[in-house]
């Protein structure tokens, strides 16, 4: 029987309380934090996160962190927001991706990215004594919010911190991230950050021109 990631969260934000748990809550960029951001500051206080050693250029990465950070300066929130930033270490991304180049989005390579981030995550987590943790990268309709909680289990169970189960584009999540991307005038990507992720954007407009 296929999990409901959105009602097993609803039962756990019921049973806190009202305490604010701490949360370490990895991000990707500021579109996909904002709807997870404003949703879960109700009932967390939340350090975000910026680990992507899959983002390329570093030009591109820089880019997108210092709009994470704008988004925790400007969107109101119950509980103030930090920020912390992981390793750009790019070599892990790309030693990980060895022999997976040529796999479309959504295949074995990304699911590698995925647990990549998460376990960084997992690991600042239990060195930092949160309670929680947890990633925005559910929210997007092109990942796979099944195999994020099956990952982010397994590293609950080998660091001690628990994970948050969530498939934030879940009761229009996605769609109230685009409403908030164009109420603080986000950068919205158009690919998901990686070398690989941005050719295959690049072929689908080679196509796309050509058509037209």
């Amino acid at each position: 029987m296929k999990r409901n990631y959105q009602k097993e969260l609803d039962s756990l934000l019921r049973g806190l309380d009202g305490k604010a748990p701490l949360l370490l809550l990895h991000a990707c960029c500021a579109p996909c934090s904002s709807y997870v951001l404003e949703y879960l500051s109700e009932y967390f206080q939340i350090t975000l996160f910026y680990y992507n050693p899959n983002i390329s250029p570093l030009t591109e990465y820089k880019k997108r962190m210092e709009e994470v950070k704008r988004l925790i300066s400007e969107l109101p929130v119950k509980y103030p927001v930090r920020f912390q930033e992981g390793t750009y270490d790019a070599e892990r991304f790309f030693a990980l991706a060895k022999g997976h180049e040529q796999e479309p989005e959504g295949g074995e390579r990304c699911f590698a990215c995925y647990a990549l981030r998460l376990e960084e995550a997992a690991q600042a987590a239990n060195a930092g004594g949160f309670d929680y943790f947890t990633t925005t990268l559910s929210i997007s309709p092109y990942k796979n919010a099944e195999k994020l909680n099956e990952i982010g289990s397994a590293l609950e169970k080998k660091y001690g911190v628990r994970y948050l189960p969530s498939d934030f584009k879940k009761r229009n999540g996605y769609k109230r991230s685009i409403e908030l991307s164009a109420q603080y005038n986000l950068y919205r990507q158009d690919y998901c950050g990686c070398v690989f992720s941005k050719a295959e954007r690049d072929r689908r407009l080679k196509v796309k021109n050509f058509s037209t």
